[in-house]
């Protein structure tokens, strides 16, 4: 008795924990084996990524209750870069990435993530939905994907076509798209059903089915756990000569840092419980990483699908994720061979399912009636990923945040107020910066050049160099015709620093 009182204390939490970790298990098990398969790496490395999670960013601070492992994500970025530089390239990319990462946590860049557009990270994830769904179709009717987005998406036709007149290929797509129509419905199964995930039940049916009727369909191929890890040798890190490969790492690191901190905002309103420290999170999914690299794993970010699972079960305390590594690592160690058994298109059906839900539709219409700037990056940003790849359309949507940025905060107004007699009073509100430099010339030229002209300036929030300097080259310009000096009066900031008040 005193036994169980002890252990009450120390970990007063213990029941819920437990229990919300089988739950995360069962729902990161299917995740993590269908995420390696799409990303063209052997499904044990997927779990390779999940137990490192668990265990090792599952340990550390930053936030309590976020789950690590694989992610979807990143499933397209993975599959170009092993596609162009090979396997053991991967694991290089991995600890390049989780190193950076520890640097920016250590130098507090944490938080600074939390500054990225909101829409830029939309369209990402918008087109890597684009990108998995369309790639994942191929996938599930045993065909083989073209290499670039755009080729999936317009290769899709035919790889209907070709579908259509193969038994096998309508069999496995048949599968496919049983294992969706599980995932969507099973949402509306009685509560006490939905105790186990859909992901997991969805794979299991595809699975029994499979067997049952003895399906002709590809299945995951096993070789081990430890067969598949495979440091990174001095060949490998060869290729960090590349400025290819160094641009894929800047991706991985600007993507999964973001996605694991956006993921971390996100768990936070979903508890009461303490709230994620961003530099430490930050560092933590970088030590996660470093291990990942240096086992040649797939890399990891923070994965809401997982993290929500895990609220939503009770999980008060870390101990829930780290157990769920526990368990990942027991099923890969004990029970490797059932892995055999799932059939490839119920993981392409499931990533379809995943894909599907990266794709923010009902927040499209509503950005576009209220916020047409943001509504454009968003769709600019999916469609650049999906035209040209994934660390180029991030740079152009974060370009198109900038600049918009920058128009709105020169905002500026000119009028002019001419009574007919007197000097024409010009009024400059706003802010004046050298973006809007030629409306206001335009502006000002155009005032009579036989009247003088007050300009007041006191309404200005900004008025940068550029649009000084050209401003007083206008008074004297303006003076030079014979009329009286042209009256500035200076913004109110201005006028402050000069007389010290």
């Amino acid at each position: 008795m005193s036994l169980i009182a002890g252990r009450n204390r120390r970990f007063p939490h213990w029941r819920q924990d437990l229990t919300a970790s089988l739950v995360v298990f069962l729902v990161a098990l299917p995740l993590c084996v269908g995420v390696a398969v799409a990303s063209g790496v052997p499904a044990e490395l997927g779990l390779v990524t999940g137990i490192v999670g668990g265990l090792v960013t599952g340990f550390l601070p930053g936030s309590s209750l976020q789950v690590s492992g694989p992610a979807a994500g990143l499933t397209v970025l993975v599959l170009g870069a092993v596609d162009q530089y090979g396997l053991p390239a991967l694991g290089v990319i991995v600890l390049a990435t989780g190193i950076v990462q520890l640097v920016m946590g250590a130098l507090k860049l944490g938080r600074w993530f939390r500054a990225i557009s909101l829409s830029v990270v939309e369209g990402m994830l918008a087109g890597i939905g684009l990108v998995l769904i369309a790639g994942q179709l191929y996938s599930a009717a045993g065909l083989q994907a073209p290499a670039s987005g755009v080729d999936k998406l317009t290769g899709l036709p035919g790889a209907a076509a070709d579908a259509l007149g193969s038994t096998e290929a309508l069999t496995s797509l048949a599968l496919g798209a049983g294992t969706v129509a599980v995932m969507v419905l099973w949402k509306r199964l009685p509560e006490r059903v939905r105790t186990v995930p859909g992901a997991l039940a969805a794979v299991g049916l595809a699975t029994a089915v499979t067997a049952a009727f003895g399906l002709s369909v590809a299945t995951v191929e096993v070789s081990g756990l430890l067969g598949v890890i495979q440091p990174p040798g001095a060949d490998a890190f060869g290729e960090l000569a590349s400025v290819g490969l160094l641009g894929t790492i800047v991706a991985f690191t600007l993507i999964a840092s973001a996605e694991s901190l956006f993921s971390a905002a996100a768990v936070d309103r979903l508890h009461d419980g303490p709230r994620t420290e961003y530099d430490k999170e930050l560092m933590a999914q970088g030590a996660g990483n470093t291990v990942c690299g240096v086992l040649g794993a797939l890399p990891m970010t923070a994965v809401i699908v997982r993290s929500s699972a895990n609220v939503a079960a009770g999980a008060r305390t870390k101990a829930s994720r780290v157990l769920h590594g526990v368990w990942l690592l027991l099923f890969a160690a004990l029970l490797p061979s059932v892995l055999g058994l799932i059939p490839l298109p119920a993981l392409a059906g499931i990533l379809v399912h995943a894909g599907w839900k990266l794709i923010p539709f009902r927040s499209i219409l509503p950005l576009w009636r209220d916020h047409r700037g943001e509504a454009l990056i968003l769709v600019v940003t999916a469609v650049s990923i999906v035209a040209v790849n994934m660390f180029e359309g991030v740079l152009i949507g974060l370009a198109l945040s900038v600049v918009k940025t920058a128009w709105e905060a020169s905002h500026l107004r000119l009028e002019i107020v001419d009574k007919g007699a007197g000097p024409v009073q010009a009024h400059l509100t706003g802010n004046a910066t050298f973006l809007r430099l030629p409306k206001i010339l335009e502006g000002l030229e155009a005032l009579p050049q036989d009247r003088p002209v007050e300009l007041d300036l006191s309404g200005l929030h900004h008025l940068d160099h550029a649009c000084r300097t050209a401003l007083e080259n206008w008074a004297e310009r303006h003076s030079a015709t014979g009329t009286d000096p042209v009256k500035v009066t200076e913004p109110e900031k201005a006028r402050a620093q000069k007389t010290g008040v």
